[in-house]
This record gives C-alpha cells, structure tokens and sequence, in this order.
C-alpha cells in the first residue's frame, strides 16, 4: 500500500509513483547560465532540481519514475541527451557528497589525534606538576584536559552526527540516477 502522502501522485500501472515534470520544451529543463552548452554538461535548472528531490524525499522508498511532459514531442537523439544530463548531473550532486564525507573524515581524525595529544599532554603535566601546587600550573593542566576532550568531542560528533545526512543524500541521488525517465507529448491549447 502506498503511504497517504505519495498517494497525491500519479502511479503507473506496475504501482510506481509518477514523478511528473511539465515544462513546454527541453531548454526549460536547465539552468539559463550556460545555454550554449551541450545538454550533458549543463546544469539542471535549480527548482527542477529540488523539486525532484523533495519528491522523492517524500515518497521514500516507493518506486518511481520521472515523467517529462513537453509541448513538443522530442526526437530519440534529444531524449537521449535528456536522460543522459539528468543522469551526470545527480552523479555530479553524488560526488560532492562523497567528497564531503572524505573532507570529514580527514577532519574527523585529525581532531580526533589532535585530542589524543592533548589528552596525553594534559596527563603527563597533570603527574608532573602534581608536586607544584599553583594556580597557574591548575590551570594549565586543567586547560590542556579540557582543549582535549573539545577535540575529542569534535571528531565524534562529525563522524557520527553529520554522516547520516551525507549518506542519506548519496541514497536518494543514487534512486534518482538509476531513475527510469519516460516522456510523453502533451497538446497546449492557448485560451482564446
């Protein structure tokens, strides 16, 4: 069964949900930044972008298929360059991602082995100057053990708090790459 908020979409007859994108011809597809560009290595427009991936944020797990409706019947080469486009741009989205998760990584451990450091320090300072009683040698001591567990802290919560978002975007752009893509022609008529 369909969960009530995808029920508001269109399902095909296997049971898929329809994402559907109406727009009157392909160039409306993409980004008016780089017009004269060939389709593959344009960029898609913004608001279709976002609203493919709310939608499929929305439906979740459910099967879909992206539906282009245009005024024009597209020919096999331009669906092709379509599909393709569609296809580079979201493995694009999904590299940043990856990327990301590598960047927090590499973060993640340096603080993590900063904090070690730190924590070593703090310690060693701590049984040396136990024997030296001061304020200043106190709050040393309890400076370096603080600054340690911050770091520590740091490195656990990047990996573990925003790694879930990361892999939670690489998920859904890996559905919308392997997205069937479907279009279909649709006659406007203009109000007289």
């Amino acid at each position: 069964m369909i969960a009530p908020i995808a029920s508001r979409y269109e399902l095909t007859d296997k049971n898929e949900v329809i994402i559907d994108v109406s727009v009157h011809s392909v160039e409306n597809l993409y980004s008016n930044f780089d017009r004269t560009a060939p389709y593959s290595k344009k960029d898609l427009d913004e608001e279709l972008v976002d609203y493919l991936v709310d939608s499929v944020r929305e439906i979740r797990n459910h099967k879909f298929i992206i539906r282009i409706s245009l005024s024009h019947a597209p020919d096999k080469t331009l669906i092709d360059r379509v599909k393709k486009s569609i296809n580079t741009y979201y493995a694009y989205l999904k590299e940043l991602e990856v990327r990301h998760i590598k960047e927090m990584f590499k973060r993640s451990s340096i603080l993590f082995l900063v904090g070690l450091v730190l924590l070593a320090m703090a310690i060693e300072v701590t049984r040396r100057l136990s024997m030296h009683r001061g304020v200043l040698t106190e709050v040393f001591a309890q400076g370096l053990t603080v600054a340690a567990w911050v770091s520590l802290w740091e490195a656990i919560a990047n990996l573990f708090l925003e790694w879930g978002p990361h892999k939670k975007n690489i998920s859904l752009f890996n559905r919308l790459i392997n997205a069937p893509v479907v279009f279909r022609h649709l006659e406007y008529t203009t109000p007289s």
